[in-house]
């Protein structure tokens, strides 16, 4: 019995050295922060069936969702100095699937971020801008975009700084570029 207690002791404590903290402890004030319930959910993987709507991410609203999607996803990320919290929407169809539908908002809250060019060096492990990327206006906002490539699937990547620190991007896989720029306007932290 006393075994049992050490090795479950231990193994608690391992774990705590092991897991990184949760990104709600890194982020900077103002930047949207996941609930300790998010943060559970998205330790285990647990899909959203059918998916959260405009208010998914804590903090912030997707004031254009498009319809179709069947399944939705919280992740949390932290790493280096950046604290990532982000939604996918999806429907069921393969990634391969030029049909396929699906959404994925991002809020990085990285303390270097105060515009586009620190945008071009952020040091995101998904979703980089780097290579051919163009930028363009939308509203008052000035957005990076290109072309998804393998990793983010088919379609349009599109980020920018929504203010010091805190960074906001968006994967729309092909079916959804014509409602990009909808979307980006649609999208306001609260």
């Amino acid at each position: 019995m006393r075994t049992h207690r050490t090795l479950a002791a231990l193994t608690l404590l391992v774990g705590q050295l092991l897991i990184p903290r949760p990104a709600h402890a890194q982020a900077p004030p103002g930047c949207p922060a996941p609930t300790p319930a998010e943060i559970r959910r998205a330790g285990k993987s647990q899909a959203d069936q059918p998916p959260k709507g405009a208010r998914a991410l804590t903090g912030l609203r997707v004031g254009h969702l498009p319809k179709g999607f069947s399944w939705g996803q919280v992740n949390v990320y932290s790493y280096d100095d950046v604290a990532e919290y982000s939604y996918l929407w999806s429907d069921n169809r393969d990634d391969v699937d030029r049909g396929h539908r699906s959404l994925w908002v991002r809020v990085a809250c990285w303390p270097k971020a105060a515009g586009p060019a620190q945008l071009r060096t952020a040091p995101f492990i998904l979703g980089t801008f780097a290579g051919d990327v163009r930028q363009m206006k939308v509203g008052k906002r000035t957005v990076l975009t290109k072309e998804g490539d393998g990793a983010l699937g088919h379609g349009r990547y599109a980020g920018w700084v929504e203010r010091k620190g805190v960074v906001i991007t968006v994967m729309a896989s092909q079916p959804l570029v014509p409602e990009l720029t909808e979307i980006i306007k649609g999208i306001t932290l609260r």
